[in-house]
């Protein structure tokens, strides 16, 4: 059926050859009826509404759910900075060694995949083990950041 084809027939693996890599279009391969779709797009997450999140204050793009905070206590280029568990609608640059406040860590900048702004960065790896707590965590700054949905 239809429904069926969206699942298995969507270009996400072009090892597995259901789909046809060469153009944008794809038609699967079955005696079904003929259901032509195109390769979509990276879509924007959105949020629940229900929960308290922060925004890109340039786009409005959700980046992070109120319950993913784990700190408010962070410093960055531009101010207070916090520091996140999960993002989405966030890209990240290649990872580069820097000194921060507290020591050397191999960090990436994160950027808003909606308008292109720098909005912090992810820590890949701490070299002491007392920052060890900090990897694969976002830091969003202030500055980039608006609260959205349910604060009162």
């Amino acid at each position: 059926t239809a429904f069926t084809c969206v699942f298995r027939c969507f270009p996400c693996d072009p090892s597995c050859g259901s789909a046809s890599w060469a153009t944008p279009e794809f038609t699967p391969r079955s005696t079904a009826p003929m259901v032509k779709m195109t390769r979509s797009k990276t879509f924007q997450a959105y949020l629940p509404s229900c929960h308290r999140t922060y925004s890109c204050i340039h786009c409005r793009a959700h980046l992070a759910n109120h319950d993913e905070l784990i700190s408010k206590s962070f410093q960055g280029s531009q101010g207070r900075a916090y520091l996140f568990n999960s993002v989405v609608n966030v890209g990240c640059g290649p990872a580069e060694e820097r000194v921060l406040l507290t020591g050397l860590h191999a960090v990436a900048d994160i950027y808003c995949e909606n308008c292109k702004t720098t909005l912090g960065w992810k820590y890949e790896h701490a070299f002491e083990s007392s920052q060890k707590y900090k990897e694969g965590k976002y830091i969003i700054e202030l500055a980039h950041m608006i609260k959205d949905n349910g604060w009162d």
